[in-house]
């Protein structure tokens, strides 16, 4: 490794060497002419490529989010998710993608879960190799995040995973190993947590001996923004880069610990030359690299079509009753539901970017239905506001949605004058001023009429043209309140049609800044009231109901799985009045659905992009079949998962349920039978199963033809699962195929297993082993339709 750039690295003095591993700023490395190295540039990226300002930045394309996406069980369409990423990130001339996130669905209510594939290990591992592999063979990097045992938000910054050996490498390690073994993934990310009561971020032995010494790795390992705390403990234990910069833990501390004998320097040496490699790959070393002139707009037709597909492939038809979907387009449609005019189509933190635009399911049902679409604004589904949305509020300089900014110095002095097109900006993190910020006027027009609800966000001393004078503090309960949750007020007024509405703040700190706007609330009863009428009179009613970033967010664990608000209500005096009654779920990970029994079909949307109205629309329709597999069980009640608690209890969150994660426990009863499991999935058609027969070998294969018995053109997923003779190992998925058959033909599959599921791990020899021969496979459409067992 160091050879490859022995004379680079040796070229420089230790304080050089020391300087290129922590971040010149937030989202970007520095260049140092004398070794040919150039600025290297960062971005996040789990839902889009937002570039190098954390928000209000460059518009760029909104993707579905990751559980939406893996849901097509579709390592074809990962790699295609990882090339149009690239093409994101090359348009901007972004280096190295922070994604995809590869933790797994540990428990439903952990909040980050939007941005990780599934509970599985395989399938998440996967999926996580064709999209590196998508992005990397653009010349564009892939971050593996976050390493590991970081499954929830809870104290996140703090807390301690405690986890077995056997645990760690059999399920949280496994999706990591894969993506190393199959996609040579250029870079991972340390995670903020401890991991049996060492930081992530100076793990010497997931680091240093399994990654980098048993996987023999040669990529490049970075903290997360922030999650550095120590020098010499943190270089010594595998980690390459600090980020962000330009200040960290690392700098004189770091040189002097070298010069004490705590560090030796050859360490140093390897973190820059893995840094170099990094560069050499990405065209950042040596000759710079050219970045294609041409490539789609993030609004361009090419986008759409791109976007429309991959989220409508990905929803899961969960529940079909009487083939009440796809929707008749002679019928007339109830749209109801707070999320049918506001479709929640990303879930909050560093997943966020500024899309050109986020189509409802409103927009999305009415362009193809037309006046056959009645609509009716469902009951509140938010406890604390958002920064105004869909043209509520527009910039008085331009006319556009959004609000107009200007920020200023202790003095007074103007430093910058910015739209926002999503009604907040953030001040003092990723900013090129000529001197500090220390205040800024917001301000927006009201386009609406009657009692609006005004506010703003964001810590400091307020004053505005709608209320007296006040100050808004972060709680201290939370790492990056300020950033991920910060602090609002709001107050009703009376609006003429049009008034523009005024802000000023001053702060100390840096922070997410911005004014909240929308029509003042219903009395829910009356909302209610308006939706049965509807639904009674239309020949279906479509109820939008779901999450918001609230509940999927960064930072913030959930602490149930029901609907927010009334949502529950809304849908069981819906489901008593109207003919036929269809629920879309927007949201991206579990929901209670005690309405289940009452409701003809569900169609689970997950956070489905810029485009996710006219996905909704397509899937409910059939123009594009809705052919997904949940990637994740759905319990049936609050605490009925094998793993529930993300809560640590004096700093530590115990994984005591080891390997029996979601539907391994409910396989093995550890938890009750599950309201979904992981694999369901209806699609619009129905399937037979014969002629199942096993080939053996090191990892044997699964044949089976499989007959498309109904009246569509349908893509079915054969899914295996392997339960193993030993009592004491869980049943796992060992393999999946997908095949697209047309109406009354059959197709002959093969489900090749995968060799690393036969694996365990021997925590008295310190090695693999392996399972015992015996065992039976399970051929099922998921674990609640086993089609065939062959032993």
């Amino acid at each position: 490794m160091t050879s490859d750039f022995a004379d680079l690295v040796s070229s420089l003095d230790l304080p050089a060497k020391v300087r290129l591993l922590t971040g010149a700023s937030a989202f970007t490395l520095a260049p140092e002419p004398a070794i040919g190295l150039g600025e290297m540039r960062f971005s996040d990226g789990p839902t889009g490529v937002r570039g190098l300002k954390f928000t209000g930045g460059r518009v760029v394309a909104l993707f579905p989010n990751a559980t939406l996406l893996a849901s097509a069980w579709d390592e074809d369409a990962a790699h295609e998710v990882g090339r149009l990423l690239a093409e994101e990130a090359m348009a901007q001339q972004i280096h190295v993608v922070l994604g995809p996130t590869i933790n797994l669905h540990r428990s439903p209510l952990g909040g980050r879960l939007f941005e990780a594939y599934s509970e599985d290990p395989l399938l998440t591992g996967r999926l996580a190799a064709a999209y590196v592999r998508g992005m990397q063979e653009a010349g564009v990097a892939a971050c593996l995040k976050h390493l590991v045992a970081n499954e929830s938000e809870t104290e996140r910054n703090t807390m301690n995973s405690v986890v077995d050996e056997a645990t760690l490498r059999e399920l949280y390690l496994l999706p990591f190993e894969i993506a190393v073994e199959e996609a040579g993934a250029w870079s991972i990310m340390a995670a903020y947590n401890n991991v049996n009561g060492q930081a992530a971020t100076e793990q010497r032995h997931v680091n240093n001996d399994i990654v980098k010494g048993e996987w023999g790795y040669d990529g490049l390992i970075m903290s997360d923004w922030f999650a550095t705390k120590t020098a010499a403990p943190a270089a010594n234990g595998g980690l390459d880069l600090v980020m962000p910069g330009p200040d960290g833990p690392w700098g004189a501390a770091l040189v002097d610990a070298v010069k004490a004998g705590e560090v030796d320097e050859s360490v140093i040496d390897d973190h820059l030359a893995r840094l170099l490699l990094l560069a050499s790959r990405v065209g950042a070393l040596g000759t710079p690299r050219e970045w294609p002139a041409q490539l789609p707009a993030p609004s361009s037709h090419v986008r759409k079509e791109q976007l429309t597909r991959l989220a409508a492939a990905g929803m899961t038809v969960l529940k079909n009753a009487g083939d009440t979907l796809p929707l008749d387009r002679q019928q007339t449609v109830a749209l109801i539901g707070r999320h049918a005019v506001e479709t929640i189509d990303m879930g909050g933190g560093s997943a966020q970017v500024n899309p050109p635009y986020q189509v409802s399911a409103l927009e999305g049902l009415s362009a193809l239905l037309g006046d056959k679409v009645s609509v009716v604004d469902g009951v509140d589904v938010r406890t604390r506001p958002v920064p105004a949305r869909g043209g509520f509020l527009t910039a008085p300089s331009n006319g556009q949605a959004g609000i107009d900014v200007t920020i200023y110095d202790a003095e007074g002095n103007e430093l910058e004058r910015r739209f926002c097109g999503l009604a907040k900006t953030m001040i003092g993190m990723d900013d090129d001023f000529a001197g500090r910020p220390a205040s800024a006027r917001l301000a927006g027009i009201v386009e609406a009429s009657g009692q609006v609800e005004l506010g703003v966000l964001g810590v400091g001393a307020w004053s505005t043209s709608a209320s007296p004078d006040f100050t808004l503090a972060a709680s201290g309960n939370g790492f990056g309140e300020e950033v991920l949750t910060p602090p609002y007020r709001t107050f009703v007024v009376d609006s003429p049609g049009s008034l523009l509405f005024e802000a000023t703040v001053s702060f100390e700190e840096m922070g997410l800044y911005g004014l909240v706007g929308t029509m003042a609330s219903r009395e829910t009863v009356d909302v209610i009231d308006d939706a049965v009428r509807a639904a009674a009179a239309a020949d279906v009613a479509v109820v939008v109901a779901g999450l918001t970033e609230e509940q999927e967010t960064e930072s913030v664990d959930k602490s149930t799985l029901r609907l927010p608000g009334a949502q529950d209500a809304l849908i069981e005096a819906v489901a008593g009045a109207a003919r036929r009654t269809v629920v879309v779920v927007n949201a991206a990970t579990p929901v209670l659905m005690p309405w289940l029994p009452r409701v003809d079909a569900v169609l689970w949307a997950g956070l489905p992009g810029q485009e996710g109205g006219h996905a909704v629309a397509a899937a409910l329709l059939g123009d594009i079949e809705p052919a997904g597999r949940l990637v994740t069980t759905f319990p049936s009640a609050d605490e009925a998962a094998p793993a529930w608690s993300v809560t640590p209890v004096d700093g530590d969150l115990r994984y005591d349920e080891g390997t029996y994660i979601g539907y391994r426990g409910h396989f093995a009863g550890k938890a009750p039978s599950p309201a979904f499991w992981l694999g369901h999935g209806l699609g619009y058609t129905t399937w037979e199963y014969s002629d199942v027969r096993l080939v053996l070998g090191d990892a044997p294969s699964i044949t089976a033809t499989v007959t498309n018995t109904g009246r569509r053109r349908s893509r079915e997923v054969v899914q295996v699962y392997l339960r193993p003779v030993e009592r004491d190992q869980p049943v796992r998925l060992v393999g999946w195929k997908a095949v697209t058959v047309e109406p009354g033909e059959s197709a002959r599959v093969t489900v090749h297993t995968d060799r690393r599921m036969w694996r365990t791990w021997n925590a008295e020899k310190g090695e693999w082993g392996r399972l015992a021969d015996g065992g039976e496979f399970l051929v099922a459409r998921g674990l609640g339709d086993i089609r065939a067992t062959v032993s």
